[in-house]
């Protein structure tokens, strides 16, 4: 009861200091009514999400109470925390309240435009989809294509789909240069206004974005339920994506349970939370907001959990980008097709202090051969490589001869935690990385 009244204390001092800062705007500001008007909006949407939040919280505690007065009375042993191929020593845990991965409400924002195939997407997720309540789908649709709202509106009413439309569809003028990039700048104007719609509309805590040309996994919903708590509890995590770039059949292994951390902002099925669009949603920009996210500005140091396996493929190959990179590469990515029970596993080893100390270790206690006995397979009998860079046009050459991606977003090249770059090549685990005494990107390298 007294958590209950401190519950309840807490939103009446929170909704009085709303009000109050209401009468000043107004007060000081009567020649801005308009400005005032959104600034209430998004109050009155915080509001909303305070109280739902609290109601959670006090949910959560009442059953917590419940397990303590029917658990036997004693301490329970520490589990111990598990991590890819290899086990450390579990740490001691502060005593907090963990989020429970089997109620959090975990929406689906797909992102749509002029594709009728968005039924292939949707199809998919409903398939896989564990429970509507936990995973509302909200398809966000952009362009006013009014045969691709015709399928949506057959799933509204047919499977209670949420369906909404981007208001703003006027052309954006851009000079000659820039003109063919002109799609680019209308995505990110719906992404900008379809999050602010989950976050100050709807009022959700978190969001899992996709796009209407993704096919995604058997244990998509597991995969973000599990890791949600994760993201939540490590401050050194952004987001989490379904995505690997690397992702190609035979550039993977076989082992669907592993997941890593990540510098490079992937994209492609991720989640982020409330509190990050909270934060990047006022400064958004005008286009290319894949690249802008992977910008140290931006990243400050965060990083995403991906999968070895990606959760989610496309058959998109026709778009803004005119299919740049599907043909040679897109379509070979490789669609887990296993169902992983995530969410009984143990995914702390993923936090910073728990997986940074492992990952070290792993990486540089593995022997260090030149390119060309990995490509000989004269050490085939070793069960992992190292293979070290220590420039740019290095790491380039080398990602070529490998077969991996060679590029690099904001200094950082796609996948890579840590400077290095985990995959297979020729059934071998390889580790492409920069010397052990490595402690910053360089932004030069672009």
């Amino acid at each position: 009861m007294r958590r209950k009244h401190l519950v309840v204390v807490v939103v009446t001092i929170f909704l009085c200091w709303n009000i109050m800062m209401y009468y000043l705007l107004v007060s000081k500001n009567p020649g801005k009514s308009i400005l005032v008007e959104e600034k209430l909006t998004w109050l009155e949407a915080d509001i909303k999400h305070e109280l739902r939040e609290n109601t959670a919280l006090l949910e959560q505690l009442q059953r917590q109470a419940r397990r303590k007065t029917e658990a036997p009375i004693g301490r329970q042993a520490q589990p111990e925390i598990e991590a890819p191929n290899q086990k450390i020593e579990a740490p001691i845990r502060m005593n907090q309240q963990p989020v429970d991965a089997n109620f959090v409400i975990l929406p689906i924002l797909m992102i749509a435009c002029d594709r009728v195939s968005v039924s292939r997407s949707l199809d998919q997720l409903l398939k896989y989809r564990t429970s509507p309540e936990r995973f509302p789908i909200i398809v966000s649709q952009d362009c006013g294509h009014q045969t691709t709202s015709d399928v949506i509106q057959k799933y509204v009413v047919s499977d209670n789909i949420i369906h909404i439309k981007q208001p703003d569809l006027s052309n954006i003028e851009l000079p000659w240069p820039k003109k063919k990039f002109s799609g680019y700048y209308k995505i990110a104007r719906h992404y900008k206004w379809a999050l602010n719609q989950i976050f100050h509309h709807f009022n959700y805590s978190a969001v899992i974005i996709v796009e209407d040309d993704l096919d995604v996994s058997p244990d998509f919903f597991e995969y973000f339920a599990a890791t949600y708590p994760v993201l939540t509890s490590d401050p050194s995590l952004w987001c989490v994506s379904a995505w690997n770039d690397n992702g190609k059949g035979g550039m993977v292994s076989d082992d669907a349970e592993l997941l890593y951390r990540s510098d490079f902002f992937p994209g492609l099925g991720w989640m982020m939370e409330r509190k990050l669009w909270l934060e990047i949603g006022p400064k958004w920009p005008v286009t290319f907001w894949d690249d802008w996210m992977r910008h140290q500005d931006q990243r400050k140091d965060r990083v995403c959990i991906r999968p070895e396996i990606c959760r989610t493929s496309t058959f998109g190959k026709k778009g803004v980008s005119k299919g740049l990179f599907y043909e040679k590469h897109l379509k070979y990515i490789k669609l887990n097709d296993q169902f992983v029970e995530f969410t009984k596993k143990d995914l702390s080893y993923l936090k910073k202090e728990n997986y940074d100390p492992w990952f070290k270790r792993l990486v540089y206690d593995t022997p260090e051969v030149t390119v060309a006995e990995v490509m000989s397979g004269s050490k085939k009998h070793l069960k992992a490589l190292r293979v070290t860079y220590t420039t740019k046009e290095q790491y380039k050459s080398l990602a070529k001869r490998l077969g991996i991606m060679d590029d690099f977003k904001a200094g950082v090249p796609r996948v890579a935690y840590r400077g290095v770059n985990s995959f297979i090549y020729s059934g071998q685990r390889i580790y492409l990385a920069p010397t052990a005494d490595w402690s910053q990107y360089d932004l030069t390298w672009t």
